[in-house]
């Protein structure tokens, strides 16, 4: 396949996809939030058979995309590429979706709650949209080239220590709740936000990922 018609169809699938979870995520806001479906906090927790139904999407979600990029691309650089490509666009237009059906988010910082394992993450959701932002446009322009990249190990090693610090700043806040379990989240409010942390993940992830196209 051409990479022009690649992106056009990784692209059909991942706003696809994002439609599909947008409105399972329209109908929890209903359900749980039914006076004001677009203030998500105080956060209100899932019934135990809820809560395991949307563990399993989300891990349901993540292989679909992986078994997606396995079989558009080869070379485990482009495989990747693939991934992040569809991960991206995925995210990006999930939130589109939330704004076309549900009118959220109304304001740029407005938190939400991005997963859930292996404990709730929080963050803006400009937060995660950056990366996605990042990971879409990196992995199709490696797509659309016709060059051979390959990954350095210290490369690697570089993306991993930026997507941890990152991933630092989205798990950082429901932190201190993990020892009061269910009843300590129940309730709960955002409070500050490590920036810090997270937009030093994004660098280096940028800087990674980078490395990785201007590699001869």
């Amino acid at each position: 396949m051409k990479p022009r018609a690649l992106l056009l169809w990784l692209a059909a699938y991942a706003i696809a996809m994002a439609l599909v979870e947008a409105a399972v995520v329209v109908h929890l806001r209903h359900v749980y939030y039914p006076e004001n479906p677009l203030a998500l906090f105080p956060l209100r927790l899932l019934s135990a058979d809820d809560l395991a139904l949307e563990l399993a999407r989300e891990l349901a979600t993540l292989v679909m995309m992986l078994v997606v990029a396995l079989l558009a691309a080869r070379g485990f650089v482009r495989r990747c590429a693939a991934f992040v490509y569809v991960f991206g666009l995925w995210d990006i237009f999930y939130y589109i979706w939330l704004k076309a059906y549900l009118g959220w988010p109304d304001r740029w910082l407005e938190w939400d709650i991005l997963f859930l394992m292996p404990w709730p993450w929080f963050g803006p959701w400009l937060a995660p949209a950056l990366i996605a932002l990042l990971f879409a446009l990196w992995g199709g322009w490696v797509l659309a080239t016709p060059r051979d990249l390959r990954l350095r190990r210290t490369d690697a090693l570089l993306f991993v220590a930026g997507a941890l610090l990152a991933l630092a700043s989205f798990l950082a806040p429901a932190w201190p709740l993990l020892t009061g379990g269910a009843a300590a989240l129940h309730g709960w409010l955002p409070g500050a936000f490590a920036w810090p942390l997270y937009l030093a993940g994004l660098v280096v992830m940028t800087t990674a990922l980078l490395r990785v196209v201007r590699v001869r």
